[in-house]
């Protein structure tokens, strides 16, 4: 799916109309009983990230989305319900989080007890001017210190009906995101044409949880996985790793606000002959790590390239369809390499070696650790993550059907750059610190990127090794 903000997704004029929960469903919340099962570490992580930064005075709204089209003028009441039952569908929606001190404790709502509200909210001729309404109610409606912490739209036309849907990231990530348009589309022409949808159950993100806590506090500061990162750590100078170029930023300065860069990288035949040439060291993924590696080093100088790569933890089948922040991160350190194909073996090697450090959370890491992890930004580390969307259902018609995942770009000192492959190429998405500095870098790193992709695309081509990186 192409990543994007709310200003770059094809916003247009039309009759908006929002859903949220019920009154009925809120009181219904407030009055129950705690669940006990814990959150995620990385949503509680999030969560503490959140306030903490609140408490130095700034309001950093951190939401996802997505945004796609469903043809003509929707039927609302078939609309509704479609989102109605995409929501009982994933548990984690219907579950949130209170404070006892400074303890988490889960709350979860039976499915009975879901109901949605429906707000004509009015016409908007201007698309400006809708927009800047979105990004507004969606930073107060999906706040990650507030319950509900979601939000659905729709923007009615005579020719087609945009959707909008937002969430607090606790209870998304990227791959939940790409199943969205899919789903609800056929739920609702379900709904529309009085058939069943069938096949509509999905393990829940709230039993993963558990799960997945109870074998993280199954382990101590002893723990061989504990051990690596703090040699990690201990080599990225006591923090977790940055960027490894000059983002024009002062220490200590307070929080930047950040921009975003969103455009096609390369066509679909690149993309194809780049994953051909990679494919020999784990594809597409280990390549654009190596293409990073290479690129940064000429842009940073630094002898050796460190990052923490994100991975996916749905490790059992359960877990495929279901919405959730399925996400663990792996560190790599790759040294500065001659060539490209150097870059990739070493690549291979430490996502070989380390890949398996993300099935325990980075917080019980953190927490295990000792150190003084206070967040003072809602980016822990910079990342650089490739996802091949195709095989998501429905990606064929993302792009007539204008679907994106969106991001919210507020307040940031990290680079967060992401690389999806869709059927028309890959596209690249970077979220960076708006500095002059910055912008330049990151832009020599997407054309970095962009030309090293090319190169070795036309050499996979023409069967002719690529030149030395220099």
């Amino acid at each position: 799916m192409r990543i994007s903000d709310i200003q770059r997704c094809e916003v247009r004029p039309g009759r908006l109309v929002e859903w949220t929960f019920s009154p009925a469903t809120v009181a219904a919340a407030a009055a129950l009983p705690p669940d006990p099962r814990p959150p995620a570490y990385i949503q509680e992580s999030h969560i503490r990230t959140a306030r903490s930064v609140r408490e130095d005075g700034l309001f950093v709204p951190t939401w996802l989305g997505t945004a796609f089209d469903l043809p003509g003028p929707a039927d609302l009441g078939s609309l509704e319900r479609a989102l109605r039952g995409w929501t009982l569908r994933h548990e984690t929606l219907r579950s949130g989080f209170r404070w006892a001190g400074d303890d988490m404790h889960r709350f979860t709502l039976g499915e009975d007890d879901v109901s949605l509200h429906r707000e004509v909210i009015g016409d908007f001729a201007d698309a400006k001017a809708l927009v800047r309404y979105l990004q507004d109610r969606f930073d107060v409606a999906a706040d990650a210190l507030g319950w509900p912490n979601l939000i659905y739209a729709a923007v009615v036309r005579e020719d087609s009906t945009s959707v909008y849907m937002a969430f607090d990231h606790t209870n998304v990530d990227a791959y939940s995101l790409q199943r969205i348009p899919d789903e609800v589309h056929e739920l609702y022409t379900a709904d529309v044409t009085g058939r069943s949808a069938g096949g509509m159950s999905a393990g829940s993100y709230v039993d993963f949880c558990e799960l997945e806590r109870m074998n993280a506090d199954g382990i101590d500061d002893t723990h061989a996985i504990v051990a690596r990162w703090r040699e990690f750590i201990g080599r990225c100078d006591g923090r977790l790793p940055e960027f490894p170029v000059d983002l024009g930023l002062r220490p200590g300065g307070a929080l930047p606000t950040q921009k975003l860069v969103c455009e096609p990288l390369v066509g679909a035949d690149a993309a194809a002959a780049f994953e051909a040439r990679c494919r020999p060291y784990g594809g597409s993924q280990v390549g654009v790590l190596a293409a990073t590696s290479l690129i940064v080093h000429e842009l940073g100088g630094q002898p050796v390239y460190r990052t923490v790569v994100p991975f996916h933890t749905r490790v059992k089948s359960t877990w495929s369809d279901s919405v959730g922040w399925y996400v663990g991160g792996a560190p790599i350190e790759v040294p500065a390499a001659r060539d490209f194909e150097g870059a990739l073996a070493a690549v291979r090697a430490q996502l070989r070696a380390n890949r398996s450090l993300a099935r325990i959370p980075l917080a019980r890491v953190l927490r295990l650790l000792g150190a003084d992890f206070r967040p003072t930004s809602p980016d822990m580390y910079s990342i650089v993550s490739y996802v091949d969307a195709r095989p998501a259902p429905g990606s064929a018609r993302w792009a007539e059907g204008k679907a994106y995942g969106l991001i919210r770009v507020s307040y940031g000192d990290q680079v967060c750059a992401w690389v999806n492959r869709l059927h028309e190429g890959l596209w690249f998405a970077c979220r960076y610190p708006d500095t002059g500095v910055a912008r330049e870098n990151v832009r020599r790193y997407f054309e970095g990127l962009r030309d090293l992709i090319v190169s070795v695309s036309a050499h996979e081509h023409s069967g002719v090794a690529e030149p030395a990186f220099s």
